[in-house]
């Protein structure tokens, strides 16, 4: 008989560097590999407790002297969309959802391209190619959809063409937005926030209860956007609690805000009770390192 013995997952910390939300500050994450039988029960673990999936690697921001990347997620039961967002979703009306296989196509890539240089010209994603791009779509060992949405064609009758594209994961308790990106000549129309409102309905309608955003970070003008959402919960300080005030997270970067490494790897709960370990960093292939994780969209 064949006996598969249980893996301890290992966890790496990335080198220190800049941080793309709050200036002067510097960047470090807690990473680790994401594979085998137990590939969606972790993933569907650890985003319950503020990690985000890059292809094969979940993570989360671990700074040596900042705590303020705060893993964000919205209660579907209770969301109840504000009258601007009303107005969004009537401007975009004319948009159709299309949920498909975790595949890249030309189109996608052509969208993304445009989306990048008009936006994050000079972002950590600005010189992907085709190839890293298939990557970053089609390497998920998890449960992941490609959530399409198109227009009408002006002129074309019947003929539609792409506007926004979400990579989406499908969590145990709900959607996980991985990245979205959409077509910057139709910015007016915060397809942004639209394709977060659409995920909402689409959680509700198969009883997910939550939406999970990625990371708010107080004092970045680039993630205030997610605080507008009403419903909204932060991961703060090992729990899920209610969205409060900004001013009330001012603590998270001090530097004694963040335990040491091994004091958070040792409160990590992982799925069927498998051990955990942490290792020294290491610098990791450019293929699996988070540090070319997929930006939080601003």
């Amino acid at each position: 008989m064949r006996h598969t013995l249980p893996v301890a997952p290992q966890f790496y910390v990335t080198a220190p560097q800049p941080c793309p939300y709050l200036e002067g500050q510097m960047e470090r994450k807690l990473f680790t590999a994401l594979q085998g039988d137990q590939a969606e029960a972790m993933n569907d673990a650890l985003s319950k407790q503020g990690f985000r999936r890059s292809q094969n690697v979940l993570y989360r921001p671990s700074c040596t002297d900042c705590a303020a990347c705060l893993s964000a997620r919205i209660r579907v039961a209770d969301f109840q969309p504000r009258r601007s967002q009303r107005r969004i979703l009537r401007r975009n009306a004319a948009l159709r959802r299309e949920a498909t296989s975790a595949w890249a196509t030309e189109a996608q890539f052509a969208l993304f391209r445009r989306y990048l240089d008009s936006r994050h010209a000079d972002g950590g994603m600005a010189d992907m190619d085709v190839f890293e791009f298939a990557a970053m779509i089609e390497e998920t060992p998890v449960r992941s959809r490609v959530i399409e949405y198109t227009v009408p064609v002006a002129d074309t009758p019947g003929a539609r063409e792409l506007a926004a594209v979400c990579l989406t994961d499908v969590l145990d308790d709900g959607l996980s937005l991985v990245y979205s990106f959409f077509d910057p000549d139709r910015a007016r129309d915060s397809l942004g926030t639209y394709m977060i409102l659409d995920h909402i309905e689409l959680a509700r309608s198969v009883n997910l209860p939550y939406v999970y955003l990625g990371y708010w970070v107080p004092g970045s003008p680039k993630m205030a956007y997610k605080a507008r959402f009403p419903a909204l919960e932060i991961y703060h300080q090992g729990d899920w609690k209610p969205l409060q005030d900004p001013a009330h997270y001012a603590d998270t970067s001090h530097p004694l805000a963040v335990p040491p490494i091994a004091e958070q790897v040792a409160r990590i709960a992982l799925p069927s009770s498998m051990p955990s370990s942490v290792r020294p960093a290491r610098a990791p292939s450019r293929k699996a390192a988070p540090d070319r994780a997929p930006r939080e969209p601003g």
